[in-house]
């Protein structure tokens, strides 16, 4: 009889880390095996409070994982009493008291990591006019008069259109309790929040404060698949006055889109949790924000947001599932107009909230946003804009045509799906060059200022440790292998590079490259390369269809949106094959575009205008009913493709000579000649 204890499967979120453990195994000692990052400072005392987890019950079908919160040891007596002693959030545990009794998807919350994911989404430094939807109005109203019995709020309402000329006043609802108070309170001065988005239509009162106030702010918000980001701005001087962001958490839920609308089919209140973690999130967010900028949410009044078709959904509150099969049919395309009160935003009562149109099924108001911000529709040039995500998004065209696509390229290139990546935090690598002569790597680690085989680093990485490889990296890494010939235009690693250096390790049939050997060990293998190339051919596959559509031989310019395409080196990512030739000084990182396009909006009402005009003219196009996309996947595969050429790279790069190897020839090669 066999009385080994079984392994169970614990996967940890955000980061999309995995392993099997035996029953028993502390989820602190699980989490450390895997370089996830927990932080401890007790040392599993249970004194500490610091490594808090929380279980995350459901069906996640995409894992295979049935995770429930009797899949983890009961609470203990070391847990009780630090209940006792200082209170912990109702739900979570103390992973280093917490043992594992069954399958297991763990979210690690991102209030208790230090070292957390560094979100990229920083704000744009360009110059918006200002037009906002929402204008502060300081009027002082006549007392009541007995001969004159007009109401309060009617004689505020003709002071409003005196002074200002605003007429047929909607007022809010939640105002009309507190008018006379207010009043009396300013002494009949009162300063009114007046909204009103689209020329013409009928004015909102959504504020009134006694006396005069002159604080008016937005927040201008994207709601990425992994990350979300916000900008606090001024409506009164435009200037963005605070930015933060925040891991998504609805990541525990699944990493790629089609695996949260999986568990929403799957999970009878998977929809509601899912919205609630969002909304929860970007409160969080919103009070960051505020708190870093010294001001209160009330001073709130409009919000913007922008979010690929499923985070739009359920952001909104609308069940995403139709949106998980063909024909992708959203529940709402256009602009969505509503109150923050409505979907539990905890700004102003009466805020307003303008959501971004979508473009189609899987091009979100994400890409909206970002074609608002680079407009190709302005442009006489030939631009494609890329997004790159979990789900790419492409448009490409100039002021005649615009055509758009998605392309399902999977968390691949954000580190999940890797044998040793992860999101981009202190202790990822994130930039890699390996010698074409030696085949020895040197790279760059986030929270490290030296390089790898410069003085001070290993003092410096010592500080925050070497966890693993994030997106920028993992693009580098293998258009470096690929450079210096440990691959093969066909992504095949070669054994008989192993001849060369002990760094191609044998790996059953295959092989794998050793980029860092240390307390974890950090390998790029086949299967690494195959989900790259996949991901790669994906994309590229999806642009040559839209080049097709628009019968173009080349582009004129690039340029990479998100905050992963802000990382991105254009040179490696043209090796790789990830976009077409093009003149690497035509390729820029416009960061997080899709958050500038929120900004505009959010600045000036105009922008709202353009962007719905514009999405009723972009052409999009469904790469699943194209009969020529699995030819143009096929051909993609290839480093950096199979047939189509790249002139202006190879000006700059020198492309290895073409070798072909299937799978398993390098490692077959090698064995027959070591038996001869």
């Amino acid at each position: 009889m066999n009385d080994k204890p079984a392994d169970h499967l614990v996967l940890f979120m955000p980061s999309g880390k995995r392993g099997r453990f035996p029953t028993g195994t502390a989820v602190l000692d699980a989490a450390r095996s895997l370089g996830v990052y927990v932080e401890s400072v007790c040392g599993g005392r249970a004194t500490c409070g610091r490594c808090q987890i929380e279980v995350q019950e459901g069906h996640f079908a995409k894992h295979k994982i049935v995770s429930a919160k009797d899949h983890i040891s009961p609470v203990g007596p070391k847990e009780e009493r630090y209940a006792k002693v200082r209170t912990i959030p109702e739900g979570r545990r103390l992973s280093c008291s917490a043992l594992i009794l069954g399958d297991l998807v763990i979210d690690v919350p991102q209030d208790t990591v230090v070292n957390a994911q560094v979100i990229r989404k920083a704000a744009t430094d360009r110059l918006i006019e200002r037009n906002p939807a929402v204008q502060l109005c300081y009027v002082e109203v006549d007392e009541p008069d007995m001969h004159k019995p007009l109401g309060d709020l009617d004689r505020l309402k003709l002071m409003l259109e005196k002074d200002w000329g605003w007429e047929n006043i909607l007022v809010a609802q939640h105002l009309l309790p507190d008018v006379q108070k207010t009043l009396r309170k300013g002494n009949w001065g009162v300063t009114a929040a007046i909204h009103r988005d689209i020329e013409g239509s009928r004015p909102n009162l959504i504020a009134l404060w006694p006396g005069l106030h002159n604080e008016a702010y937005g927040i201008a918000c994207d709601i990425g698949s992994t990350t979300i980001a916000m900008h606090l701005v001024s409506l009164l001087s435009g200037r963005v006055i605070a930015t933060s962001g925040t891991s998504n958490p609805q990541i525990r839920f699944g990493e790629d889109l089609m695996s949260r609308v999986s568990y929403v089919m799957m999970n009878p209140d998977g929809r509601e949790a899912m919205t609630r973690a969002v909304r929860q999130a970007i409160n969080e967010l919103t009070e960051k924000v505020c708190a870093e900028a010294g001001i209160s949410a009330d001073d709130i009044l409009d919000a913007v947001f922008v979010a690929n078709p499923i985070m739009h959904h359920l952001f909104l509150g609308i069940d995403p599932t139709e949106l998980g099969q063909a024909p992708f049919a959203l529940a709402v395309s256009g602009e969505v107009h509503t109150w923050s009160r409505e979907i539990d935003l905890a700004i102003n009562h009466g805020a307003r909230v303008y959501v971004l149109p979508c473009i189609a099924g899987h091009v979100g108001a994400d890409a909206a946003g970002a074609t608002l911000s680079e407009g190709p529709h302005r442009q006489d040039r030939m631009m494609l804009l890329v997004d790159v995500g979990t789900n790419a998004e492409i448009v490409l065209g100039n002021a005649t045509r615009v055509v758009a696509a998605s392309s399902p390229t999977g968390p691949a290139f954000e580190g999940a799906e890797i044998s040793c990546g992860q999101r981009a935090a202190p202790g990822a690598i994130e930039r890699v060059r390996i010698d074409p002569a030696t085949l020895e790597p040197r790279f760059k680690v986030i929270g490290v200022e030296p390089w790898s085989d410069e003085p001070g680093f290993a003092e410096a990485a010592s500080q925050v440790g070497i966890t693993g490889i994030c997106g920028s990296a993992i693009i580098e890494v293998v258009a470096e292998m690929y450079l210096s010939g440990v691959i093969s235009a066909d992504g095949v690693v070669d054994g008989v590079m192993a001849d060369r250096s002990p760094r191609i390790l044998a790996n059953g049939r295959t092989f794998s490259y050793l980029l860092h050997e240390g307390a974890q060990k950090i390998t790029v293998t086949q299967n690494d390369v195959r989900a790259i190339q996949l991901a790669k051919a994906a994309l590229y596959a999806g642009i040559k269809l839209l080049m097709e559509k628009l019968g173009l031989d080349h582009v004129d310019t690039i340029r990479f949106a998100g905050a992963f395409g802000s990382f991105i080196d254009p040179k490696y990512a043209m090796v790789l094959g990830l976009i077409p030739d093009c003149a690497l000084d035509e390729v820029k990182a416009v960061g997080n575009a899709a958050g500038t396009g929120a900004l505009m909006c959010l600045l000036n009402r105009d922008h709202r205008r353009e962007i719905e005009e514009t999405v009723k003219r972009i052409e999009k196009i469904e790469t699943a009913l194209e009969p020529n996309f699995q030819q143009l996947f096929i051909d993609a595969m290839a480093l950096p493709n199979k047939v189509d050429a790249f002139p202006r790279l190879s000006e700059v790069v020198t492309l290895p000579v073409p070798k072909v190897l299937a799978d398993g020839d390098g490692a077959g090669r090698r064995r027959r000649r070591e038996r001869g």
